[in-house]
Order: structure tokens, then C-alpha cells, then sequence
């Protein structure tokens, strides 16, 4: 599947000085990122929001990315229309695919008050962006003639309805435009919660046009809640579709949270249900942080366990900048950092995932491998010494080494190991560290 890279986090632009540039910022990354091994982008909101040096997440005009001079400015907090074509274009060139975040529903910024007529109430929901396109007015928000029941809102602001055909043939047509004009491959659909899946079913059975070829849209959607309603979302976005869409696995975030800031937790609830990563590890997408979580629930201790585990397992990876760039996790030119774990990743983690060992403080798993990737062996330590477990994997007489480790304060690195006639072996990982062992 790859690994994903979040190319952003809450007020970048300013936090690094790099206000209106961002996007050529993230272009001067393009080749160690590619070179890591990563193989797909997911950049912030690019639309013009209600005020022109904002996140994107209180979009304003959908079709203004950086090219008129309205909400304070003419680029937006990231940079131009032109350097987001660029960037995209130099992205593709070494080999990522590049994902649009789409804010579709909540507005903010609106040009002047409405009476809504259906419940008598005062709101902002006249839009006359400078693109012209996709004007809007209170019969493109709840309540209006067709839908008078909002699911959630939003910090109070505007939301539009998608089942009034207007605002829904724009949003399909601004979702087109992204992909054939702009040139992304994919969405992340924000807060899914606040509308209904179908509204992500009708835009990811789209088949887009590039050149003359046809392709589909990646898609992975934020519904931030436990396992089983996020598998009820992706049961009403995906129902009847070619081409499902994918949700962050939250629960396996808070339980990898746990795992490195809370003392005794158990490594066998690793192995528990109720995360999409066993439940349904096609359609997950797995993190660490993200740009929200981060600023209210972040990890402080371990979290290099917590890449190691997301990096070795089935799902779809995502590594955030922070952790990346500004918090040093991704090591690089070391066996012991993000960039080791990708290039793991990409390598050798194929196949289905099983558990050979678990208890308190130690968990051990193989992945089986599959096509081009031979497979592993994983071992992730939450002890305060070395520890290690003999588990029985299916490769038997090969000598494995390790290829990526880490310990909290060990980080010397792990004995190769050969497994006798059936295959078994000890493996070991350092104090609160990991260990990923390959065959020769």
C-alpha cells in the first residue's frame, strides 16, 4: 500500500517562517521524502478560507487556490495557485502520489447575513467568491427545502447540504476539477461525521481523466470516534462502491498512546480487537500523530514504539511532519529512526500479520510475506531490560539480522538469530525499544 506523509501540522507556515511558501518548502523536501521511501503526500485544505493566512479547514472559495486577492491577500497561508500545480507536478516526478484535504462541510467567511426563512434565524451564508464559481446562499445550507435535519456542526459555522442538487453537482464537479485540472490523486475527507457517506461514495466512483487514461481516487476519511462507528461509516460510504474509501484507525492510536505514556500497560491488548488494524486492515489507515491530536493528546514517551509498531503491520502508514522533521524521530542515515521503518515498510512488511508471542511486556509477530516483500520478524519491548521470547516462525534453517532497532536507553544493536529445523528462534529488543529482523 506504501506509506503516507502529512505534510503539515497546525500553523506551520508561521511556526517555521515559512508563511505563503509553504508549498515550495515541502517541494525543496520532495527528494529525501521520496527517497525515504515514502510514496504518497497529504497536503492542508488549498482552497481560500475566510481569512487568507488560516489552516483551509473554514473554506471560503473552493476554487481560489492562491490566485485572487480576497479574505486579506491573493496566495493563501501556503503559497500560490502556481506553486501548488508545481509541487504537485515535481511530486509525481519523484514518484508520489499527492492528496487534497476537502473541508465539504462546514463554510465560513460568508459576504454578508441571511434570514434563513425556514426557521427564521440570522446567518452567514451568503458566498460571492471571487472565482465565481460555486456562489452560494442560504438555500445551500441546513435547514433549506431539502434537508431540514444537520447531522453534526462545527464551531458554529455554515453547513452545507449535499441533497440539494445544486450544492451536490458542485461539490462532484470542485472534486473533478481537483483531480483534472489541479492534478491530486486522492482526498482526505474532513470530519465525515457532519454528512452523510454517500456524499464520499458519489465522488470516489468518479473516474477521472489524465491525459487518456481513466483512474480512481484514493480516499481516507477523518471519523474520529470508536471502532464500531467508524466501521459503520465505512460501511455507508463503501456500500455498492468499486472503489472504497479508508478511515484512520483513532482506537489504534489511543491504544498505541497508551502503550507508550502509561506505566503497565499490557502489550497482549496489542493483540485485541477493536481497531481497525485487526478488524479490517484494508481499510485502515494508521498513525501516530496527526496535526489535531497533537495539540491536545500528544505522545511524549516511546514514540518510536508506536511508529515501529504502525510501520511493521497491515493498514495504510501515516507519518506527521512534526514527528519527522521538528522532533527528530526520523533519524536519518541511522538503523534506528522513521526513515529505517519506512524503508522496512516498503521492503519487507508483506503479507498477513501473525501473533507468535504475547504477554505483559513483550510482543512478537511475523509477517508472511507476499509478492516482492520476503516478510519479518517483530519484536516490541515495553520492559525496563532486554527481552526476548522462542517463537516458532514459518521460515525454518535461515539466519535472520536485524534491520531496524531502537532502545529507550540501549540502543546497541540486536544479535543475529537462525532458526533451527521448525523454524523457532529467540528474538530479542532492547528496554522499551523494538527490534524488525529479515531473512538473509
Amino acid at each position: 500500500m506504501g506509506v503516507m506523509f502529512q505534510a503539515f501540522y497546525w500553523d506551520c507556515p508561521s511556526a517555521e517562517n515559512r508563511e505563503h511558501q509553504w508549498w515550495t518548502h515541502i517541494k525543496s523536501k520532495l527528494p529525501e521524502i521520496a527517497g525515504a521511501g515514502f510514496t504518497a503526500l497529504w497536503l492542508p485544505p488549498c482552497n481560500k478560507a475566510a481569512y487568507y493566512k488560516s489552516m483551509g479547514y473554514d473554506p471560503y472559495d473552493y476554487y481560489d487556490l492562491g490566485e485572487y486577492d480576497q479574505q486579506g491577500g491573493v496566495p493563501t497561508w501556503f503559497g500560490t495557485k502556481d506553486e501548488l500545480a508545481d509541487l504537485i507536478k515535481s511530486a509525481h516526478s519523484h514518484g508520489l502520489q499527492v492528496y487534497a484535504d476537502l473541508v465539504l462541510n462546514h463554510n465560513s467567511g460568508a459576504d454578508s447575513q441571511e434570514k434563513n426563512p425556514i426557521d427564521k434565524e440570522m446567518r452567514w451564508t451568503k458566498f460571492n467568491p471571487k472565482s465565481e464559481k460555486f456562489l452560494r446562499d442560504w438555500k445551500c445550507f441546513h435547514p433549506n427545502a431539502y434537508e431540514t435535519w444537520d447531522n453534526e456542526e462545527f464551531a458554529g459555522m455554515p453547513d452545507l447540504c449535499h441533497r440539494h442538487p445544486y450544492v451536490y453537482t458542485e461539490m462532484i464537479a470542485y472534486a473533478r476539477w481537483l483531480l483534472e485540472e489541479i492534478g491530486f490523486d486522492g482526498f482526505r475527507y474532513d470530519m465525515v461525521k457532519g454528512y452523510g457517506g454517500w456524499m464520499v461514495r458519489s465522488i470516489q466512483e468518479l473516474r477521472a481523466m489524465r491525459g487518456r487514461k481513466s483512474f480512481k481516487p484514493y480516499a481516507v476519511g477523518e471519523c474520529w470516534d470508536c471502532d464500531r462507528t467508524i466501521g459503520d461509516w465505512l460501511d455507508e460510504a463503501n456500500a455498492w462502491s468499486d472503489n472504497p474509501a479508508g478511515a484512520f484507525d483513532f482506537p489504534l492510536r489511543w491504544r498505541l498512546g497508551e502503550m507508550c505514556d502509561s506505566f503497565g500497560f499490557s502489550m497482549k491488548r496489542l493483540a485485541h480487537g477493536g481497531v481497525l488494524l485487526w478488524d479490517r486492515p484494508e481499510q485502515a489507515v494508521t498513525f501516530v500523530e496527526n496535526h489535531d491530536v497533537v495539540r491536545d493528546h500528544p505522545i511524549f514517551n516511546g514514540k518510536l514504539m508506536a511508529y515501529a509498531f504502525i510501520l511493521t503491520h497491515e493498514g495504510y502508514p501515516c507519518v506527521f511532519w512534526q514527528d519527522y522533521y521538528n522532533w527528530d524521530l526520523a533519524k536519518p542515515g541511522t538503523l534506528s529512526g522513521v526513515e529505517a521503518l519506512v524503508g522496512v515498510h516498503e521492503k519487507y512488511a508483506g503479507g498477513p500479520t501473525k501473533i507468535l508471542y504475547a504477554d505483559d511486556n513483550l510482543y512478537v509477530m511475523q509477517r508472511g510475506g507476499a509478492g516482492s516483500q520476503p516478510g519479518l520478524v517483530f519484536a516490541l519491548n515495553n520492559g525496563g531490560g532486554w527481552n526476548g521470547a522462542r517463537v516458532q516462525t514459518k521460515w525454518p534453517n535461515k539466519r535472520f539480522v536485524p534491520a531496524a532497532w531502537h532502545g529507550r536507553d540501549d540502543n546497541a544493536k540486536p544479535l543475529d538469530k537462525r532458526t533451527d529445523s521448525s523454524g523457532s528462534a529467540d528474538f530479542w529488543a532492547a528496554p522499551r525499544g523494538f527490534a524488525v529482523y529479515v531473512a538473509e
